[in-house]
């Protein structure tokens, strides 16, 4: 179980305007890459990414190395991740070796900085001493060239490790934010309905929401609880317990429906039949229904037995919750249809 705490509304908000700010930067050529690292640690410690955090931070500073000159095992471990890992073989014994490079991002720029200043004074010396000097200043200048373009492409590297990070971050969370908008405004509409048709509902969910902001499994499965009784109440309402037993044909077998009590699930579905012509409709809500309730279910007998570790986590709870708000969503547009329905005239 992690200790830390869920980034906030604010802070993600945050990190949608930084992780595009991070973007215009890296492809900026006259931003600093030690600056856009900066800024990417800021997001990376936002959003609780603790691992990439370190690299950004070793990023700006570089990896740390021992004593004898190596890395420890978790340095070495988020280096690999950061695509610091350079492989080479040995044109004699055909060995590859791996080898690290540790330094910062400013180093970096520095060194290119330094070659490409080494190489342009390079040519023009070797402009000035004319011919007779070529042979040797060519091999200089072959040198100066590899390492330059190993330099550069550190750097561009770098470069585009930190871009990533940033653009699978930006798209992240502008998907998340309209999910949250899309569930946003069905929990608003669900919320302003929901109490005139089921009295206890809105306190319930209210107590679902409630729970979910613990780490504590068996608060979450309290969650869960409440969802189940949401149903209960909601199949209460619109098809009320009866004795009778309706007769459905599943795949070209007749199959007894029961509508007791405890028959919750059925009795919405009954209600769906009743209220909708829908076919697709029925078939999408049946099945949501059907997955959700059978694992109600599954949790409410396992906290019977004194169990709670059915639900294991904050997401799987947060799922039920959803769920529950959406089907009670679509039940609710049938009982404002039903009410919109034009009745037949008397007489």
């Amino acid at each position: 179980m992690t200790d830390l705490i869920p980034p906030t509304h604010a802070a993600l908000d945050e990190a949608v305007t930084l992780s595009a700010e991070i973007l215009r930067d890296a492809e900026s050529e006259h931003v600093s890459l030690a600056t856009v690292a900066f800024k990417a640690s800021r997001l990376a410690r936002l959003l609780n990414d603790l691992d990439v955090l370190k690299i950004m931070q070793y990023e700006s500073a570089g990896y740390p190395v021992g004593p004898d000159g190596k890395l420890n095992e978790h340095v070495s471990k988020l280096a690999a991740m950061a695509g610091r890992v350079v492989e080479s073989i040995d044109s004699t014994t055909k060995e590859i070796t791996r080898q690290v490079y540790v330094e910062s991002v400013s180093a970096l720029e520095k060194e290119l900085q330094t070659r490409e200043a080494s190489l342009s004074a390079s040519h023009e010396n070797s402009v000035g001493h004319g011919f007779a000097a070529f042979s040797w200043e060519a091999i200089g200048q072959a040198v100066e060239q590899d390492s330059l373009r190993k330099a550069r492409d550190r750097l561009a590297s770098r470069r585009a490790m930190i871009h990533d990070y940033a653009t699978r971050k930006y798209y992240e969370l502008k998907f998340s934010g309209i999910a949250d908008d899309v569930f946003a405004r069905t929990r608003e509409r669900v919320d302003a309905q929901i109490g005139n048709l089921v009295h206890d509902a809105t306190k319930r969910f209210a107590s679902a929401y409630e729970n979910l902001r613990s780490e504590n499994p068996e608060d979450r499965s309290n969650a869960v609880h409440s969802c189940r009784r949401i149903l209960q109440d909601l199949a209460d309402t619109v098809f009320p317990p009866a004795d009778q037993i309706r007769i459905k044909v599943v795949d070209g077998q007749n199959q007894a429906i029961r509508l007791g009590k405890e028959q919750y699930k059925n009795r919405i579905l009954a209600f769906v039949d009743d209220s909708s012509s829908s076919e697709r409709f029925h078939d999408i809500v049946g099945s949501q229904l059907g997955f959700l309730i059978d694992r109600l279910e599954s949790v409410f007998k396992a906290a019977q037995k004194g169990s709670h570790d059915t639900i294991v986590t904050r997401e799987e709870a947060d799922r039920y919750v959803v769920y529950t708000y959406l089907i009670v969503g679509d039940i609710l547009s049938l009982c404002r249809k039903n009410v919109e329905r034009p009745q037949p005239k008397s007489g």
